[in-house]
């Protein structure tokens, strides 16, 4: 049964959102859309190559602060997110995942290629009969020319 709604629960439903939550990071970030994230973000704690922020204008300028936006106001990159693995307690409306993610880029100076790939571990709660972000975990594994995609990487070149 759903906590919030006395019916029974549909999991084929919680998986089918949270995939377009975990699609919806992906949009956002390659939308260059940092307002976006912080509200998808807003009640979940993210952690990435920096210190954990949590709360919607502590990541919105995590973001800001971390990937360089060109003229065209994206970061010219595409996330491509597989290998994705969700695991949900119905009854405890939480949920968990994990997944793969490669970054690529192209600029007209830049042919297109991967530039990073790593994986993702999320957990999730209902509230609200709406699935949310609880907490996004970002391991990079593999790194290649990041220079044109993070602001750090890009003052060190």
């Amino acid at each position: 049964m759903s906590a919030s709604t006395g019916m029974p629960a549909d999991p084929t439903s919680s998986h089918r959102a949270i995939e377009n939550l975990i699609a919806r990071y992906a949009e956002l970030v390659d939308d260059g859309d940092f307002a976006g994230l912080g509200t998808l973000l807003a009640e979940a704690t993210f952690s990435g190559t920096g210190e954990s922020v949590s709360g919607r204008d502590a990541i919105e300028e995590m973001f800001k602060d971390t990937l360089i936006v060109y003229a065209d106001g994206t970061p010219r990159t595409h996330h491509v997110t597989t290998n994705v693995a969700i695991e949900v307690d119905e009854q405890a409306s939480t949920a968990v995942s994990r997944s793969y993610v490669t970054v690529f880029q192209a600029l007209p100076d830049l042919p297109l290629q991967p530039i990073a790939a790593g994986r993702y571990h999320d957990r999730f709660e209902r509230r609200d009969g709406q699935w949310r972000f609880a907490e996004r975990r970002v391991r990079i594994n593999l790194i290649g020319d990041v220079s044109r995609h993070a602001r750090r990487a890009a003052a060190r070149r």
